[in-house]
């Protein structure tokens, strides 16, 4: 073997190696969940007593345990959950257990090599090795939650492994891995998504969302309309239903209002509406810009808690 072949190969197991280190160092704190039929989920310990998963793999609400690192399995209580953004929150009776080291899933570029690792029943964990393949701000999901960042990954995500962690090259969590807001492949729940909603979790039980109780859908602004109005929208959203003694309704909007901004962001359909929502904490006034009968007008909502279902 040449010298080049040599450092080649010295190479490629300096970071075989590497790999095999930076999901041994996450293992430690990676936990698989019994709360659904046949195959367990993964489960991180994210802070002591706290256990982190994705919501869609949590099927009951009882009688759930954790089989944690060392083997032993132990009792654990549903904290809260939230469809929207796919996390869960579990509460262990055992503390004083190792939890992860949680990186900043914001340092993550496109083709950041990466690891998704799980662990599945007693067979220890499982790991794969794939790429970051995107990036991007802010994201709504599917499910109405809000996610501080877009990350798809490209690697798989075997049975068992949404709930589990993204770990980077140096063993650190940067994300809770999920199949469960694409059925284009695998996503991961960034790691400023998963504390915010694990806080609120934690101490309500539940996640807010704001909202103001209207129907509505985009329409286009005539241009004559524009031009006197000195609006830049191109477009608007215009209320087609009020819900009664709604935050909108106690406001004063109508149906046949259109709107073309909330705060200090223009509105040009109906995802603009909700982007401008997700970032209102409930209670607090919010101004509205409409157009009524042809002419601006300003009313201010106050954001109130979308209803739960069941509640």
């Amino acid at each position: 073997m040449g010298n080049q072949d040599a450092e080649a190969a010295g190479s490629l197991l300096a970071l075989s190696n590497g790999l095999a280190g930076a999901v041994e160092r996450a293992a430690g704190s990676l936990v698989a969940i019994n709360a659904r039929e046949r195959i367990p989920s993964s489960g991180v310990l994210w802070r002591d007593g706290v256990v982190v998963t994705a919501d869609h793999t949590v099927k009951r609400e009882e009688e759930i345990t954790v089989a944690l690192p060392d083997g032993s399995t132990v009792p654990a209580t549903l904290a809260g959950r939230d469809p929207g953004t796919d996390v869960a929150v579990l509460r262990l009776e055992s503390a004083g257990l190792k939890a992860a080291e949680v990186g900043d899933t914001a340092s993550l570029k496109v083709g950041h090599l990466v690891l998704a690792v799980g662990r599945v029943g007693d067979r220890g964990p499982s790991a794969s090795l794939g790429v970051v393949s995107a990036v991007g701000g802010a994201w709504r999901t599917w499910r109405g939650g809000q996610l501080e960042q877009f990350v798809r990954l490209d690697l798989a995500i075997y049975d068992g492994f949404s709930g589990g962690a993204l770990v980077d090259l140096e063993g650190r969590v940067v994300g809770l891995n999920t199949s469960g807001l694409s059925r284009g492949g695998a996503l991961t729940i960034p790691t400023a998504t998963v504390n915010r909603v694990a806080d609120e979790l934690l101490t309500r039980g539940h996640v807010s969302r704001a909202y103001i109780g209207v129907g509505m859908q985009p329409v286009l602004l005539p241009e004559a309309l524009k031009t006197r109005l000195n609006l830049p929208n191109q477009s608007g959203v215009i209320v087609l239903a009020v819900e009664p003694d709604g935050p909108a309704d106690k406001a004063g909007l109508l149906v046949g209002d259109v709107f073309v901004a909330l705060g200090n962001t223009a509105v040009n359909d109906t995802d603009d509406v909700q982007a401008a929502l997700s970032g209102q904490p409930v209670g607090r006034p919010l101004t509205a810009s409409v157009i009524r009968g042809g002419e601006p007008a300003q009313l201010t909502i106050t954001v109130g808690e979308r209803p739960r279902k069941g509640r």
